[in-house]
């Protein structure tokens, strides 16, 4: 009795226990071993299990692993390697003892992925492999995953000589695999501040997969692209070489195809050609207004280009139409080989905007400060809506052709500006400069200095040619021969603009056509010059005659403006028939009844002689006195008497001389 006593307290004592096990699972720290050897016998990877290993009964059969490591045993760069919170996996308890174990889920928790970042590939690099096994011995010793969960993923890619890190955290994902092989993915993530969103679709070929053809369709929608991408391909795996043919899809509304291979045995080397109907790049989802852009000064932030030192490229794009923000582009093929940090981008024939544009960009970013060059041409572009869609302004159109060769560094848009070195030739022909009325703006001087452009919705200046070269050092850029020609208004100027501090510093000689001819006379127009400067902020420049300029040379102004009193307020061609066409009234060289001849009648006909004698009196400098506009001195019986012109009267009419002040009052701002 005794023994049938002490049997069921210990029948009770096993059922008491296996019930707590089934509830709290059975330490397993045996299984260990085997795990590791099996899984290093099957990928060459090292499994460490620093955790507790548990087997638990219900609601099925389990088993948990905690604090794992998988990495290569003889890599010595610990920034390779696998490690996981914890391992779940369930199973049928049939399968186990078949010896087939059937996984109805393996759920994986914190999974980091550290992936090292390498600026050379390393030719000698393998991966570790193991024999192949036949198809037979292969299906005989797999098992079988239904369900696959990932749950709060995180991926490192990292240098740590480079201390450059970076990161794709929140990944949850999860993968169904059907008894015919079809394997379907989806899951989200985040990069930084954009969300990732990607489903998979592939059907896995009978093992062994190498070098098998595995059909794959994808959608990736992210905050990178402006729509959504998705395609199908023909995955195949060579070694470590991952091949993707008959690549086809969509970005948004537009089709592509090509194909793409990654070599993942050291550095990665990708090679990508893709030809798209329409590409569509997303830039600043915010549109500043012109003014603002203006205005505002160039940005400190640092544009990291370390990127480009861990990955070699060959890339091949093709487009009917590519759009990058505003700027639009219509064909496009671009070349662009990426090696040792250096990436070299090179489009021909490339169609802008009505015409076309060719060049190359560098971009070296394997030092601390990246370097850029680029020369391009351009020929027959449109330049509104390229200048419109690049840089927000809008005030010049015409057809636009161009020669540029700069080079630059620094790692923000103010470094790279004040490091801007290279040449720019640039001429527009047949256009306009919209809002602005030149010739307004210049007759506008005479009676003040002017702030800002003096814009107006419906004004607008027309050219014939806008032409200038610049040489820039050290971002500023310096001209010597700018040049507009146009119907009423001729310009030419030297000056710098200072494109660090967005500001601009140019002497200019305009010269208002003073008739309805323009610049189309067989000889030269008679025009009325006047130096003016520009200097201050490019959005709000002071715009002001330069009168130490005029009397440089007085005597020249004298003669010239004697020449021009002649004809300068008679007769339809003269300013009196053009006054209104300046955007000036016409009271001093018109009647008020709008009779072009009133001014000649009234006194006289000898405006221009009476111009030529006050210029000469209040021009003409003394011995030991500074030139000025000031009024004249009266004559002294020291003094000798003023030079007449042939045919000059002796005296002039009191009225005249007063006319004469406030005509020299409006022209000379005083």
């Amino acid at each position: 009795m005794r023994a049938l006593k002490f049997a069921g307290a210990a029948v009770a004592a096993l059922i008491v226990i296996a019930a707590l096990l089934l509830i709290v699972g059975i330490p397993s720290g045996f299984l260990t071993s085997t795990i590791q050897e099996r899984v290093e016998r099957e990928t060459g990877y090292r499994l460490t299990i620093a955790g507790s290993t548990k087997i638990g009964l219900w609601p099925s059969l389990n088993v948990t692993l905690h604090d794992i490591t998988l990495e290569e045993p003889k890599d010595r760069d610990t920034a390779k390697r696998v490690t996981v919170g914890s391992v779940q996996a369930d199973m049928t308890l049939s399968s186990v003892w078949s010896g087939h174990p059937e996984v109805t889920e393996l759920v994986v928790t914190r999974p980091v992925i550290y992936v090292p970042l390498r600026r050379e590939r390393d030719p000698a690099a393998n991966p570790p492999s193991r024999p192949a096994a036949s198809s037979t011995e292969a299906s005989a010793d797999a098992f079988a995953i239904s369900r696959v969960r990932i749950a709060d993923g995180t991926l490192v890619a990292s240098n740590l000589r480079d201390r450059v890190e970076n990161r794709i955290e929140g990944i949850n994902a999860e993968a169904s695999i059907g008894s015919d092989r079809q394997v379907k993915v989806s899951g989200n993530a985040r990069s930084g501040e954009h969300p990732l969103k990607f489903e998979i679709k592939a059907t896995m070929p009978a093992p062994p997969m190498g070098r098998q053809n595995t059909p794959v369709e994808f959608t990736l929608t992210s905050g990178l692209l402006q729509a959504s991408l998705s395609g199908k391909a023909e995955m195949r795996l060579n070694g470590s070489i991952v091949m993707i043919n008959g690549l086809t899809g969509t970005i948004g509304d537009g089709a592509f195809n090509g194909w793409a291979s990654v070599d993942l045995s050291s550095k990665p080397l990708v090679k990508v050609d893709l030809d798209f109907q329409r590409l569509d790049v997303a830039t600043s989802k915010e549109r500043a207004t012109t003014g603002s852009l203006a205005s505002a000064p160039w940005s400190n932030a640092t544009i990291d280009l370390n990127g480009l030192n861990y990955v070699d490229a060959q890339v091949r794009v093709s487009a009917a139409e590519l759009n990058i923000g505003e700027a639009h582009f219509a064909p496009v093929a671009i070349d662009t080989a990426l090696g040792s940090g250096v990436l070299k981008a090179t489009f021909s024939n490339l169609g802008a905007y009505g015409g076309q544009a060719s060049g190359q960009l560098i971009v070296d970013a394997s030092g601390g400060n990246p370097a850029f060059a680029m020369s391009s041409d351009l020929v027959g572009v449109r330049a509104l809506p390229l200048l419109r869609s690049a840089a927000d302004f809008d005030k010049l159109d015409g057809k636009m052709q161009a020669k540029i060769a700069v080079r630059a560094a620094g790692n923000s848009q103010r470094a790279i500006l004040s490091n801007l070195s290279g040449t720019v030739f640039a001429v527009f022909t047949d256009g306009s400069i919209r809002g602005l009325n030149v010739a307004q703006m210049i007759r506008s001087l005479t009676s003040g200095t002017l702030s800002g452009w003096q814009e107006g919705k419906e004004q607008t200046t027309d050219l014939t040619q806008l032409s200038a070269s610049f040489r820039i050092e050290k971002g500023q850029a310096t001209t010597t021969d700018l040049n507009l020609v146009g119907p009423l208004v001729k310009m030419t100027g030297a000056g710098t603009i200072d494109l660090p501090a967005k500001a601009v510093a140019f002497r200019v000689e305009p010269k208002l056509v003073l008739t309805t001819e323009g610049q189309g006379r067989a000889s030269d127009p008679v025009g009325l010059g006047i130096p003016v400067v520009i200097d201050g902020p490019w959005a709000e420049p002071r715009i002001y005659p330069d009168m130490a300029g005029i009397l440089d040379n007085p005597d020249a102004a004298y003669a010239k403006l004697k020449e021009m009193g002649k004809g300068l307020f008679s007769g339809s061609g003269g300013l009196g028939g053009v006054l209104s066409g300046l955007g000036g009234s016409g009271s001093t060289g018109t009647a008020g009844n709008g009779s072009s001849g009133a001014a000649t009648d009234g006194l006289g006909g000898r405006l221009g002689e009476t111009l030529g004698n006050l210029l000469q009196q209040g021009l003409a400098p003394r011995r030991g006195q500074n030139r000025t506009l000031a009024t004249p001195p009266s004559p002294t019986p020291a003094d000798p008497p003023p030079v007449q012109a042939e045919h000059e009267p002796t005296a002039e009419p009191p009225q005249d001389s007063a006319a004469m002040n406030e005509v020299l009052k409006q022209l000379f701002n005083r």
